[in-house]
Formats: C-alpha cells, structure tokens, sequence
C-alpha cells in the first residue's frame, strides 16, 4: 500500500483506474495462460508419440541396412553407395500460439529410386534408403516439436510469474491504497462538515447575541 498519496478524489479515481486495468489484465493474462497451457500439453503427447515413431524408424532402418549388408557384403554395398542420388531440402515456416512463434519443419526429398541397377545388387538396399528417409523425415517433424515444446515453456513461465505478481502483488496493493484514500477522504470530509457546523454554530450565536443586544 502507497500512503504517500494525497488523499484526494483525484488520486482515488486514478487509482481506481488502476485497479481496474489491472484486473483486466489478470483476467487477459490468465486466458493466455490457460491457452499456452493446453497447446502445451498437446505438443508433449505429440513428442511422446513421433519420439516412439522415431526410434522405430531408425530401428527398422538400422535393421534393413544390415540385411543389406548381410546380403551384399559391407564393401560392396559401401561401393554403391555412391551411386545414391538423393539431395533433402529443410524448409522452415513459422506460426504463432498467443504471439509465441513456433516452427514448421517440412522435409523434402529429389531423387527416386531405383538407385542401383538389379543385376548383382539386393532390393534391401533401397528398402534401407526408404526407411532412412522416412526416419529422416520424423525427425524433423520431432524437431519441431521439441524447440515448439521450449518455447512455450518459456513463455507459460513467464505468464505464470506475471499472473502471480498481479494477483498476489499489484491487485491487493492497489486495492489496500484505494481503501486507505478513502478512509482518509471520509475522515477528511466528516472533519470539514464539523468544522463547517462548528462555524456556523458560532455564526448563529453571534448572530443571536447581536438581536439581544438590539
């Protein structure tokens, strides 16, 4: 509470106007809250499950590449690997959750197969890129997800502590100050209107006095 205001119905009203701004914006702020919190919670379910995705991926991939090896011979299918012709382009977009940018990750592929001529080679090879390739793809899409994940994170701390500072600072010291001007205006007016009365008291009696002496 400030009581080094003067207590006047100017400083009341500017205060009210505080006090009611601030309540606004707890009110704004704890719907923000509430939104970047759900959003939240959905991108981590959304984690959990490419997270999973992802390490099937990679083992399905890391699984079709040793059988490729198996089948071909780790030189040999080391030889062919040159003759993959594949280039990945990231794109990246953005967009916004309650002013809060996320990323978009989009993943692209040039080059279909096959890659290798069929004489003397093994299909579990190109069965390895695609697997690589799609595991490649999941894993930009969990990037996202994740730098999506922080962000947020960042931003619900910051709306939490600016929540709690209005509604357990700001608001109560605005509304003791509102009270404290207007105990003092009251007391101030009632000390006026006696001293009003008293005035006029005087005024009376000496007026009667003055019409007794007549």
């Amino acid at each position: 509470m400030d009581t080094g205001i003067a207590p006047t119905r100017s400083n009341l009203m500017r205060i009210r106007d505080e006090l009611a701004f601030s309540r606004l914006g707890y009110e704004l702020l704890d719907q923000k809250r509430s939104i970047l919190v759900s959003e939240l919670l959905t991108l981590v379910d959304q984690a959990v499950d490419y997270q999973n995705r992802v390490e099937k991926a990679l083992g399905e991939a890391q699984k079709s590449l040793e059988d490729s090896i198996m089948h071909m011979g780790r030189l040999r299918l080391g030889n062919l690997a040159g003759a993959v012709g594949i280039t990945s382009e990231i794109e990246l977009g953005r967009r916004k959750v309650m002013g809060v940018q996320l990323p978009k990750v989009h993943t692209s592929f040039s080059g279909q197969g096959p890659f290798f001529s069929p004489e003397g080679t093994s299909m579990l090879s190109e069965v390895a890129i695609e697997k690589y390739r799609d595991a490649l793809t999941l894993m930009g899409q969990m990037a996202e997800l994740k730098v999506s994940i922080m962000r947020l994170s960042r931003e619900v701390k910051k709306t939490i502590r600016k929540v709690n500072a209005l509604e357990k600072l700001v608001i109560p010291d605005k509304e003791e100050t509102m009270k404290y001007l207007e105990g003092r205006i009251e007391e101030s007016e009632r000390e006026n209107f006696i001293l009003l009365k008293s005035v006029k008291d005087r005024l009376e009696r000496t007026q009667t006095q003055e019409e007794v002496q007549q």
